[in-house]
């Protein structure tokens, strides 16, 4: 090769390499459409959100080892514990006072310190009662004070407490026991020796303080599907409110519209002929009503969401930003999902948003149906909240948190990937305008919103719980309810209590009611209660004196006291209501922030019932009270159990106080009436069956916030509008290609039941 030929060659490989270099260099400059970027920092929060952090699993055990030690009695594990036995309940975080966190967040005072709440069931003592003592300081306790009297007046009777898992078990061995007793009529009726049937409980116990007597609805259980859809006609009432089990007795029988006086008096009538048995054929697993097992093969797959650059929000810890919204989220094993310190743009708008309490109140003519009045607080709200599905509960590529429980054992628990956090493209334009006249443009943006979202199942029924975060500066809380209906056998006049969604089986009326706390600081804590709504005035035409006009207008009213800020249920009320500021915007109105109510409720409970007021809070669906620490919670999980002596009675928050420029709360009962039909079968669908409320914000801002929003999108007849740099739409093209590579599907929710 000659020597000309060896310099061209190298002189075109320098001259690639430069080119390669110059490319290499551009591209660094050049930010790549796929590459994930970090969610903006708004704020620096250091940490300040923990002090509303549940409890770690090593902050529960520190605790129990701490009550085992300096309680001086011997402790029992809550899952091996009798009636009798002393054990630990549950351990929660003991949130501080809000006066403590203010100081704290707000005015660089001391973080308050971290203590527990520890519920203990004393059986093993000449007084039993429930026992609750603040423990701290965490991580390594050294105190303990029994707050009991301090909170509820008095030591909590023991016959309040939750049953317990060992107590439902001992009390299905002893229905297994009697079930014994009528071999032949089991076998007439229901094609079982008692083994293979379900036992469901309802809730109260009793008709009085003190009773402890549960009925528990009989059902053929299949494995694979939900028995709830399948009563065999046969229900047992149990006492079990002696602290030894051995004395615990079956009541009553009842049977197909007849009740008996115990299964032996059963079988006796059944083989003397003198009762009408419907012969009901064990249900085979590949036919049995409420079967959810899919009929078809699987079709393509639907439209899958993700973010092309990775999330825009961000979760550290207990601690949620986006797009200058600042959330702390928690759970309480009984309520449920609770938010802390709410802010948008920097400025606190809620200081608690919290789940209360769900009831669902049945009607039917069988004993167990028409008796059930289940408070879900009482059962685990939160402690039923399991492992997510994911790309079906939730978005696939949503944020998955794992919480941690402490209930009836002495051995923390954890629920994985039970709580999800996503960005959610509703599809729909938060807002948007095409003008046609004058100038010719189109300007709008997507309504893009944050949900923090985690799923109950509650025996039957699966309620899934939302916190929805908009561009706007809007709250929004939603809760579906889906699942299984629950059922009663179809006898006589069933249909006077439902309809009929099966061959034996009658979808049982029912009404849901959910409570929710809302504690707004609109523009810091001292706020007012102003109504607005419209009313019509006849007035002469300025212009034409011979003419009248209906003109509408405003009316404007502070409410002064408690009692008229209590709106009973499925009564009108003000179409606009608002916490109210002391303080302007720019166009000098009070910076407030609205609460619109969506619901359709049943019809609440008769006040003459002796179990209402342990409910009262749904006499109302909104009561705006004003704030006191001892007033943390609208209910008790002790109410489910003495509805007769509730424990917290909300309808003692409202005595008339004065509601101007205070701390005040906002209690809001929403829900639905359901009456179900042969559509609810396998489940009750979410479509038309959710409720909630909005906070929305009104002359807090002196625009709409949702102005300085990076995905706004403008552009006018003389722009290109399929440019990517004057429209952000056109771009999206190019934002295809970033679809994500996702992880293998896994579910280990079967894992820690």
């Amino acid at each position: 090769m000659s020597l000309k030929t060896v310099l061209i060659l190298l002189g075109l490989a320098l001259a690639t390499i430069f080119a390669l270099v110059c490319v290499l260099l551009t591209r660094e400059r050049t930010p790549r459409t796929c590459q994930h970027l970090p969610p903006e920092q708004e704020d620096v929060e250091d940490g300040q959100s923990l002090v509303f952090a549940d409890l770690t699993p090593e902050e529960m055990s520190r605790v129990v080892r701490y009550l085992q030690g300096n309680l001086g009695v011997p402790l029992v594990d809550a899952s091996r514990a009798k009636p009798s036995d002393n054990c630990i309940a549950s351990v929660d975080l003991q949130v501080p006072a809000k006066a403590e966190v203010l100081r704290f967040l707000d005015g660089g005072g001391a973080r308050p310190p971290r203590e527990a709440l520890a519920v203990l069931y004393f059986g093993n003592q000449a007084e039993p009662n429930i026992t609750e003592y603040v423990v701290g300081p965490l991580p390594l306790p050294a105190y303990h004070r029994d707050v009991t009297v301090q909170k509820y007046g008095g030591k909590v009777p023991y016959h309040r407490r939750p049953v317990t898992g060992k107590e439902y078990m001992d009390i299905n061995a002893l229905i297994q026991r009697e079930l014994r007793k009528a071999p032949r009529f089991l076998a007439a009726c229901c094609e079982s020796d008692g083994t293979n049937l379900a036992i469901l409980t309802t809730a109260p116990r009793g008709f009085k303080s003190g009773d402890r007597m549960t009925w528990f609805v009989l059902f053929h259980n299949v494995a694979g599907t939900g028995y709830y859809l399948s009563p065999v006609g046969l229900e047992v009432l149990v006492d079990h409110g002696d602290l030894h089990v051995s004395q615990w007795q079956l009541r009553q029988v009842f049977y197909n519209g007849r009740y008996f006086a115990s299964t032996g008096d059963l079988e006796r009538e059944f083989l003397a002929g003198a009762l009408e048995v419907v012969r009901l054929k064990q249900p085979q697993a590949d036919a049995v009503l409420g079967l959810m097992r899919p009929r078809r093969l699987p079709g393509s797959p639907g439209p899958l969401q993700f973010e092309p650059q990775g999330p825009r929000y961000s979760v550290r810890d207990n601690h949620i930003t986006f797009q200058g919204w600042s959330i702390a989220f928690g759970m309480n094993p009984n309520t449920g999902p609770r938010l802390f310190d709410i802010r948008y743009r920097g400025e606190r708008i809620v200081y608690e948003l919290s789940l209360q309490e769900a009831l669902a109140l049945y009607g039917s003519n069988c004993p167990g149906g028409m008796s059930t009045r289940y408070l879900d607080g009482s059962f685990g709200i939160g402690r039923f909240a399991y492992e997510l599905v994911q790309g079906l509960d939730c978005p696939y590529t949503a944020t998955y948190v794992d919480r941690h429980y402490l209930a009836e054992t002495d051995t923390p628990k954890t629920n994985q990937n039970s709580l999800c956090i996503f960005e959610h493209d509703s599809a729909l334009p938060l807002r948007r305008h095409f003008s046609d006249s004058q100038s010719l443009y189109y300007g709008g943006l997507r309504k893009n919103t944050l949900v923090i979202r985690t799923i109950s199942t509650l025996i039957n029924y699966d309620y899934i719980w939302d916190f929805m975060f908009h561009g706007s500066g809007a709250v929004e809380v939603r809760v579906h309810a889906t699942g299984y209906i629950s059922s009663s056998f179809f006898h006589g006049q069933g249909t006077d209590y439902g309809n009929r969604v099966g061959p034996h089986t009658l979808g049982t009326m029912h009404l849901h009611h959910i409570h929710y706390k809302v504690d707004l600081d609109v523009d810091g804590q001292l706020n007012s209660l102003e109504t607005q709504d419209m009313e019509y005035e006849f007035v002469k035409d300025p212009w034409s004196a011979q003419n009248t006009i209906e003109r509408p207008y405003l009316r404007r009213e502070r409410l002064q006291k408690e009692d008229e800020a209590a709106f009973p249920l499925n009564s009108p009320m003000p179409r606009y209501l608002s916490f109210v500021s002391p303080k302007p915007n720019k166009w000098e109105h009070p910076r407030s922030y609205r609460i619109q109510i969506i619901s359709f409720a049943g019809k609440h409970l008769p006040t003459n019932s002796s179990m209402e007021r342990s409910v009262s809070w749904g006499r109302y669906q909104l009561a705006v009270t004003r704030r006191k620490e001892e007033e943390p919670t609208s209910t008790s999980i002790y109410n489910q159990n003495d509805p007769w002596t509730p424990t917290v009675a909300f309808a003692d928050f409202i005595n008339n106080e004065t509601i101007t420029n205070e701390d005040l709360v906002a209690w809001i009962t929403v829900g639905f009436l359901h009456v179900p039909h042969a559509e609810d079968v396998p489940n009750t669908v979410t479509v038309g069956n959710g409720v909630g409320f909005f906070l929305r914000p009104y002359n807090f801002f002196n625009e709409d916030p949702s102005v300085d929003s990076s995905d706004s999108v403008y552009f006018s007849s003389d722009q290109d509008a399929g440019a990517c740099g004057a429209n952000p739409l056109a771009c999206l093209s190019s934002a295809a290609a970033c679809a994500p590579r996702l992880p293998p599907f896994h579910f280990r929710g079967f894992l820690n039941l």
